[in-house]
């Protein structure tokens, strides 16, 4: 690659890949392009870095068919991959997503079958620290905790042989625009991206702007700082989450293997399908971030959706609850009981 096309962006996008190890060498890398400057800047930088890498690389557009420009959309992107001589797979939907969260969904999803189907190692995207901190953001306001705050992580397992890779997250959308205007690469400007209807749009046209201009000019930065921190007190607090349920469950098994529970809590387990079992004594001696985190897991094997902060101190309460506390049902039908150093779930 000639000197003259190595920016800046170009070394730091290279330093990043290899001191995270987002990609090995000679690895097939499935590129999600939308045609948006995002995806042109990053699909334009892993053109220029593959020579270096040994990559080989495929686009892969996906066509929601929200807009009456979709299909003009898609066959720009194809143009594009066709003049760059790079493999194109398109996946179109079949029937209306009339959500962010769905289309999402179906995203995903279409670029896990292409990736499956031809395969790709990786799928990558273009999220930049702009995503990044907009979705800190959005779930600071729904409320999720630290994990939603993070949720836009470097990469991601999709499935066993797929990971999902974001080599942007320290890029700003401003500056995927001034490269994109550097090299000239035709940008396809998405009508919806201005539709304020949408939550995202509000978020990053009317909030994120009123809060550069008012509190902090580089606060898209900081935000995506605060979320990169927060992904590895995450990671810290899960692992810690899982060797404490683990334990805990364990206890309860020995425990009752050795004869230590009770004639009452055996017949109770032993009457009614119960899903999980957990010793309270082991619970009670670790910090609460750690009981929350071990009774959401609980309630994420038995409940039909993700459970709420509510059912998670319901749960959380029975740690320290006096004997044959129980809760009320939770959605689904299944009810927790505390029968001397147990918690138990039955459905």
């Amino acid at each position: 690659m000639s000197r003259s096309f190595w920016t800046p962006l170009h070394a730091k996008i290279h330093r990043t890949i290899r001191s995270r190890h987002l990609f090995e060498r000679n690895q097939r890398l499935l590129v999600a392009v939308s045609g948006g400057q995002d995806s042109l800047c990053l699909i334009k930088l892993l053109l220029d870095l593959q020579p270096k890498w040994g990559w080989h690389l495929g686009i892969a557009h996906c066509d929601h068919c929200w807009r009456a420009d979709s299909q003009a959309n898609a066959q720009h992107v194809k143009n594009l991959a066709e003049s760059w001589e790079i493999s194109f797979y398109l996946e179109t939907a079949n029937e209306p997503l009339n959500s962010e969260a769905a289309a999402r969904n179906w995203r995903y999803q279409a670029l896990n079958t292409i990736a499956l189907e031809h395969n790709y190692n990786y799928i990558v995207t273009g999220h930049t620290a702009s995503d990044r901190a907009e979705t800190l953001l959005y779930n600071l306001m729904r409320g999720t905790g630290a994990d939603g705050l993070q949720a836009l992580t470097w990469q991601r397992l999709l499935t066993d042989n797929i990971i999902l890779v974001r080599p942007l997250l320290e890029i700003t959308r401003a500056q995927t625009k001034d490269f994109c205007t550097d090299f000239q690469l035709p940008i396809w400007e998405d009508s919806t991206n201005e539709d304020l209807k949408y939550t995202r749009n509000r978020i990053r046209l009317e909030l994120l702007p009123y809060l550069q201009e008012n509190f902090n000019p580089q606060v898209e930065s900081a935000l995506a700082q605060t979320a990169e921190l927060l992904q590895a007190e995450v990671e810290y607090l899960e692992q810690a989450a899982d060797r404490l349920r683990e334990e805990a469950m364990r206890g309860g098994v020995e425990e009752w293997e050795s004869g230590g529970v009770g004639e009452v809590s055996k017949e109770l387990l032993l009457s009614s399908p119960f899903a999980l079992k957990l010793n309270r004594r082991i619970l009670q001696k670790a910090p609460l971030a750690l009981q929350r985190r071990v009774m959401r897991y609980c309630l994420q094997q038995i409940l039909p959706c993700a459970p709420s902060f509510e059912q998670i101190e319901k749960l959380t309460a029975l740690i320290t609850a006096p004997n044959r506390s129980q809760t009320d049902p939770f959605p689904g039908g299944a009810i927790a009981k505390v029968e001397n150093d147990w918690i138990y779930v039955s459905c």
